[in-house]
C-alpha cells in the first residue's frame, strides 16, 4: 500500500501559480502511475493530470494545457502538479491519487490510493 500527502495548496489571484507536491510513502513509487484530480464545491471529482512512472510519459486533461505541468523528482517519490495562469474555475480541492499500473486512467474511482487534498482557491 501507498501513503500519499499533498501540499501546496493556497490562495491565488487570477493569473498566478501555485506548485502542488504530492509525496509517496511506504512501497515504491515506480509501479504506479499518479494522478492529479480536483473536486469544486458541488461537482464531481474530475481528472487533471497524470503521470505513468513505468511508461516515463504524462496526460492531462483538455482545459489545463499548456497551463499545468507535472514533473518528478525520482529521489523523493514526488510528483508536483506546477500550475500556471490559474483562473477562478481552477478553484477546487485538488487530490493526489496512485494506482498500480502503467497506463494511466482519467477516472478516479480506478485509484484505489488517495491523498486528503489540498484546496486551491483562485480570487482576487
Amino acid at each position: 500500500q501507498v501513503q500519499l500527502v499533498e501540499s501546496g495548496g493556497g490562495l491565488v489571484q487570477p493569473g498566478g501559480s501555485l506548485r502542488l507536491s504530492c509525496a509517496a510513502s511506504g512501497r515504491t513509487i515506480r509501479p504506479y502511475t499518479v494522478g492529479w484530480f480536483r473536486q469544486a464545491p458541488g461537482k464531481e471529482r474530475e481528472f487533471v493530470a497524470a503521470f505513468s512512472w513505468t511508461g516515463g510519459n504524462a496526460d492531462y486533461a483538455d482545459f489545463v494545457k499548456p497551463r499545468f505541468t507535472i514533473s518528478i523528482d525520482s529521489a523523493k517519490a514526488t510528483v508536483y502538479l506546477q500550475m500556471n495562469s490559474l483562473k477562478p474555475e481552477d478553484t477546487a480541492v485538488y487530490y493526489c491519487a496512485a494506482r498500480l499500473s502503467i497506463a494511466i486512467l482519467t477516472t478516479p474511482s480506478r485509484y484505489p490510493y488517495w491523498g486528503q487534498g489540498t484546496q486551491v482557491t483562485v480570487s482576487s
